[in-house]
C-alpha cells in the first residue's frame, strides 16, 4: 500500500510532524510518499528562519493533484492560520474539483495533522477546516479519538482530531515533544491498519 502524505509548513514543524508520521506508516509496513504543497509568498516577504525551513525541505516532492487517486490513504497537513488551513493548502486542494467530479477520491481514508503558537490557537479547528474537503469528496476520516492514553495526558500537541504540535512563537518550543511524536506514530500505525481494511 501506498500513503499520501501532503502537507505545506512554513518554519519546519508541520515537516517535522509529517516525517514522524512517514517514519511510523514505513514502520507498518506500507509505502509513505511525502509531498509539499508549494510556497506562494514572494521571497522579499519571508523571513531568514521560513527561508531556512523552505531550503530543508528542498529534497521533499512537489504534491500532484494527478498523483492524489494513486494512493490508499492521503495525510493532510498545514499550520493554523487564524484557526483555519493555510492558503497554500486551501490553493492545492481547490485544483481537486476535477477529481471531485470523476469521484477519484471517493472512499479513500483520510486524515488531518496541524499546529499552532498557542494551545488554543486553531488546533481542533484547522482540521475540522481541512475535513470539508475530505466531506466533498466522499473520504472516509479517520480520526485519533482517544486510542492513545497520551492523548488525555499530553500538555503540547494532539489531540482526539488528529496529531497537532504546539510551538509557541517566543521560540521556547522549536521541535516536537515526546507526547507530539508518540501520537503522530500511534496515529500513522492506526490509520495504516484502517487503510488496510478499506483496501
Amino acid at each position: 500500500m501506498n500513503i499520501g502524505i501532503v502537507y505545506y509548513s512554513t518554519y519546519g514543524t508541520t515537516f517535522a510532524l509529517a516525517r514522524e508520521l512517514a517514519d511510523a506508516v514505513e514502520a507498518a509496513g506500507t509505502e509513505p510518499h511525502l509531498r509539499r504543497v508549494r510556497e506562494l509568498m514572494p521571497d522579499e516577504a519571508m523571513d531568514d528562519n521560513a527561508k531556512a525551513a523552505a531550503q530543508a525541505q528542498a529534497d521533499v516532492a512537489y504534491a500532484d493533484v494527478d498523483e492524489l487517486p494513486s494512493f490508499d490513504g492521503l495525510l493532510i497537513g498545514s499550520p493554523t492560520r487564524f484557526g483555519n488551513r493555510a492558503a497554500q493548502m486551501s490553493q492545492f486542494l481547490d485544483q481537486t474539483g476535477p477529481l471531485w467530479q470523476q469521484g477519484a477520491l471517493a472512499g479513500m481514508p483520510v486524515g488531518f495533522f496541524t499546529g499552532a503558537a498557542t494551545m488554543h490557537g486553531g488546533h481542533e479547528s484547522t482540521v475540522l477546516t481541512m475535513s470539508t474537503f475530505a466531506y466533498h469528496q466522499g473520504m472516509v476520516i479517520v480520526p485519533m479519538g482517544y486510542t492513545s492514553d497520551e492523548v488525555g495526558e499530553t500538555s503540547s500537541g494532539g489531540g482526539p482530531y488528529g496529531p497537532t504540535h504546539y510551538t509557541p512563537s517566543d521560540g521556547s518550543k522549536t521541535s516536537l515533544s515526546d507526547h507530539e511524536i508518540g501520537i503522530a506514530r500511534h496515529y500513522a500505525t492506526k490509520f495504516v491498519d484502517i487503510a488496510r481494511r478499506l483496501n
